[in-house]
C-alpha cells in the first residue's frame, strides 16, 4: 500500500499516480519525476524510407495530418502522439515506420559508411536494424541477433515488409555468447542456383531463402530448439533468415557457421557494432503508463527489483563485452538503453572500461546539434523528455584501438 503518490499526466489526460518506491528510485538516479509529464507533449516519430520523399503530401492525406520535419534527424518526421499509422496504407505499403528520434539518435551514432559490415546485437523488435539497412543501401551487411525467437521472426516481418533484408542475416542465438563473423565475400549468381543437400550427413548448402522450408529441414530446425531449450547459452545459432545478397547464398552450414580466432576477429570482424541492450525500460514514458494496467506490483518486479536490477547490469556488461570482442580493430560500437538509471549505464561503461583496454570512449560528432544532455561520464549522451522531446535513452560510443 503506498503511503504517498506522485502523479503525472497519463496519455488519455488523466493522473497517473507514481509508487512512493518508484519515485524513490527516480531520485536516487537524480531523475525529476516530472519528466513523465511531458508524455502529452512528447511527439510520435517516423522515418521516411528513403527514395519516398516526393510522396510526402501523400503519406499528409492517408493519416489525415501534416508531417514536421524533424531538423537535427535525417529522414525524421513527427507527428502528434494520438495519431495512429499502423492501419494507414502508406504504412502498411513499407513506406514509412515508426522508431523514436532518440533511437534513431544511436543508429546515427555508429556512423555507418557505404560497405560497413554492421552487426546488431540485440534486434528485436526491429526498427532500427531497418534504419541500419535503410543507411547500408545496396553494400555491406548487416547481422541481427536476438535470443527470442518469436521476437526476431517479427524482426524478419519487418525486414521483408520493408524490402531492406537483401543483405542481412538473422540469428537466434544468446548475445553474450554468439560467435560469428559477417561474410565478407558476395557470391555471384550463378551461387543462387545451387541446391540444398538434404542428405543425412551432407552439409547443408544455402540456396536462395524461402519461407516454404522443405519437411525435414524444419523437423531438424525444430529438434535442434527442442534439444536446446533447456540451455539456450549452448545452443548453435539458428539461422532464421538471410537474403540474397547477404553472403549465405551458396555457402555451406559449417562455412557460415565457422569457429573463429581472436586475429580474424581483429582483421575481419564487423566494422560497427550496435548493442541497445536489454534494460528497465525506465526512460520510456508509454511503458512506466503501463503499469497502471498491469498493476504497480509488475514494476516493482521488473523495474524496482535489486536482484532483477543486479542481474540485467550483469547482463548488459556481458552483451557489451561480447559485441565488442567481434568489433575488428578500428571499428565502432553504441551502446544505449532505454533506461536512465547510473547503474545500467554509466555504471556498466565504466566497469567495461576497466576490464577493456583496447576500448577508447568517443566523442559523437553527430551530437553537436541534437537536444540531447551530457552523462555522468564525459563523452556519454542522455535523451530524456522533457530535454529531448523523445523517449529516454543513454548512448556511449567506443572504438577498438591495437593492442
Amino acid at each position: 500500500m503506498m503511503d504517498e503518490e506522485a502523479y503525472s499526466s497519463s496519455s488519455d489526460g488523466k493522473i497517473l499516480p507514481l509508487p512512493d518506491a518508484f519515485v524513490e528510485f527516480l531520485n536516487e538516479n537524480g531523475l525529476d519525476p516530472s519528466i513523465y509529464i511531458a508524455c502529452d507533449s512528447t511527439p510520435r516519430y517516423i522515418r521516411l524510407k528513403p527514395g519516398f520523399e516526393a510522396h510526402i503530401e501523400e503519406i499528409e492525406a492517408e493519416i489525415k495530418c501534416k508531417l514536421e520535419s524533424l531538423c537535427w534527424l535525417p529522414n525524421f518526421y513527427f507527428l502528434p502522439h494520438d495519431i495512429r499509422i499502423a492501419s494507414s496504407k502508406v504504412y502498411q505499403e513499407g513506406k514509412i515506420y515508426g522508431i523514436d528520434a532518440a533511437s534513431g539518435a544511436a543508429v546515427y551514432a555508429l556512423d555507418i559508411s557505404s560497405g560497413d559490415h554492421v552487426l546488431d546485437l540485440c534486434a528485436a523488435p526491429g526498427a532500427k536494424l531497418c534504419m541500419i539497412a535503410d543507411l547500408l543501401g545496396s553494400s555491406g551487411s548487416v547481422t541481427g541477433v536476438d535470443i527470442a525467437q518469436h521476437r526476431l521472426a517479427a524482426c524478419r516481418t519487418m525486414l521483408q515488409k520493408y524490402a531492406l533484408g537483401d543483405r542481412c542475416r538473422l540469428f537466434v542465438a544468446d548475445g553474450t555468447t554468439f560467435s560469428l563473423l559477417p561474410l565478407r565475400v558476395c557470391l555471384d549468381s550463378k551461387s543462387c542456383e545451387q541446391t540444398e543437400s538434404l542428405l543425412e550427413g551432407k552439409s547443408l548448402v544455402y540456396k536462395e531463402w524461402t519461407s516454404r522450408r522443405p519437411w525435414k529441414e524444419r523437423k531438424r530446425a525444430s529438434k535442434v530448439r527442442e534439444n536446446g531449450a533447456s540451455n539456450s547459452q549452448t545452443q548453435d545459432p539458428e539461422l532464421i533468415f538471410y537474403g540474397r545478397d547477404s553472403g549465405v547464398v551458396g555457402m555451406s552450414k559449417n562455412e557460415v557457421c565457422q569457429d573463429i580466432t581472436n586475429y580474424e576477429v581483429s582483421k575481419h570482424g564487423y566494422d560497427k557494432v550496435l548493442v541497445d541492450a536489454e534494460c528497465t525500460h525506465d526512460g520510456s514514458i508509454r511503458h512506466i503508463q503501463k503499469f497502471e494496467q498491469w498493476g504497480w506490483e509488475t514494476l516493482h518486479r521488473r523495474v524496482l527489483d535489486a536482484e532483477r536490477t543486479d542481474d540485467l547490469t550483469t547482463l548488459q556488461l556481458q552483451l557489451l563485452t561480447n559485441g565488442f570482442r567481434l568489433l575488428k580493430v578500428g571499428g565502432t560500437l553504441v551502446y544505449s538503453t532505454c533506461s536512465l538509471t547510473v547503474a545500467q549505464n554509466e555504471g556498466v561503461v565504466e566497469k567495461f572500461l576497466s576490464q577493456n583496454g583496447s576500448a577508447e570512449l568517443l566523442e559523437i560528432d553527430s551530437a553537436k546539434t541534437w537536444p540531447c544532455k551530457s552523462g555522468r561520464i564525459p563523452r556519454t549522451l542522455r535523451f530524456d523528455p522533457s530535454t529531448s522531446c523523445t523517449s529516454g535513452l543513454f548512448v556511449a560510443k567506443f572504438m577498438k584501438l591495437a593492442i
